[in-house]
């Protein structure tokens, strides 16, 4: 099977999905060619065919003007998807994955790949985010677009079974449930106790992670600040960028930790973080704190990450994965979203009787393996 795996993102937890998938479809046959942007990291063992033909939006210098970085980003979306069209229709492509779904503007790009739907050009999509709950612009036109983004679809993959809100009826559509494969261990640079010192944490130390995108609209940071204030013990690593949607939220909590008076066990890494320094981190801390919001309900990458380094969490969402995950196979303490008080609770649970996840058997269950074969079986049955 030849597949065209459609990847704009260039990092983040969406290209890292797509990288380890991308290996995992070729691993069982496949030809898989993945266009991209310039900024995709090469050079990680890709089997694939990488072609680095999309753009990604350069906001840097828009950000203090919100109409023109709007603007901008429409500008890529709208060129990248009509180059996707353009290469599927001169190179022949019968199958199309896209590395996730998305509606925004969909009702302006998604009428060329109905064309090509019509055809017979066979289209599937991860859907990471299944509930599309994030409104961009009037309500109308957010439903609209949904529906749009779905329309050309033949191939739904979510990690958690659910009736997709697809708003108007879409009978072609067929979903799978696939699991979400763990992400490739990187080994720490240095040692627990290296890393330790350098970031002046004492060595018997409870130390939390927090890691990755610091996303006020999906995790609550702020809780795990304030519940240090009971926990006179604990230390706090946040690792991540901020998002382009909330800049220098991250300073906030700097403040919040101050003004708590718990800003002296807290470390701060707020930028990108390369996959070297990704061990060194991991090595470094004892829980992982994957505290989302109520309103997040799919699968989290960064449990993925933890799993491949036996780190234990505690953890907080909507109903979806992340929530099956970590009560299933016991992979760390579950706590109500948006609660402080259960957050404490399963804090000091943590504490006096730390969780003994069932590893192997996540590890068996939730493999890239199945999670492309599923793929692949599902693109085939669809021509």
């Amino acid at each position: 099977m030849k597949i065209l795996y459609y990847s704009p993102s260039s990092h983040g937890g969406i290209a890292e999905y797509a990288h380890e998938q991308a290996n995992a479809l070729v691993d069982l046959g496949a030809e898989v060619t993945l266009l991209c942007t310039p900024k995709y990291p090469a050079g990680r063992g890709e089997k694939y065919h990488l072609l680095p033909v999309l753009t990604e939006p350069n906001t840097d210098n828009l950000v203090k003007n919100k109409a023109l970085k709007i603007f901008h980003i429409i500008k890529t979306m709208l060129s990248n998807s009509f180059r996707l069209a353009d290469f599927i229709e001169k190179n022949d492509f019968k199958h199309v994955l896209f590395g996730t779904y998305t509606e925004y503007m969909a009702p302006l790009w998604a009428w060329r790949l109905r064309q090509l739907a019509k055809k017979g050009i066979v289209f599937g999509a991860i859907i990471h985010d299944p509930v599309r709950d994030f409104v961009v612009g009037p309500l109308w036109w957010h439903r609209w677009s949904i529906a749009e983004g779905y329309s050309f679809l033949r191939e739904a993959f979510v990690h958690e079974p659910i009736k997709l809100d697809t708003v108007r009826p879409m009978p072609g559509l067929h979903t799978t449930v696939i699991p979400h494969g763990l992400y490739q261990y990187r080994r720490p640079l240095r040692s627990r106790e290296e890393i330790r010192r350098a970031l002046d944490i004492p060595q018997d130390a409870k130390v939390m992670l927090s890691f990755g995108h610091i996303h006020p609209h999906r995790k609550n940071i702020g809780l795990i600040i304030h519940a240090m204030e009971h926990f006179p013990e604990l230390y706090l690593i946040v690792a991540g960028n901020d998002t382009s949607s909330s800049q220098n939220v991250s300073a906030s909590y700097k403040d919040m930790a101050n003004k708590l008076n718990v800003a002296g066990r807290c470390r701060w890494d707020i930028r990108f973080i390369p996959d070297e320094n990704t061990g060194d981190l991991f090595e470094a801390a004892d829980i992982m704190m994957l505290i989302y919001k109520s309103s997040f309900r799919s699968a989290s990458g960064v449990l993925n990450l933890a799993a491949a380094y036996r780190k234990p969490c505690i953890a907080s969402s909507g109903n979806g994965n992340l929530k099956t995950s970590v009560i299933k196979y016991g992979l760390g303490v579950w706590v109500e979203a948006d609660s402080a008080d259960s957050l404490t609770a399963g804090i000091k649970k943590y504490l006096e009787a730390p969780p003994k996840p069932s590893w192997e058997k996540y590890l068996a269950e939730n493999s890239w393996g199945t999670n492309a074969e599923l793929v692949i079986n599902r693109m085939e049955t669809a021509l």
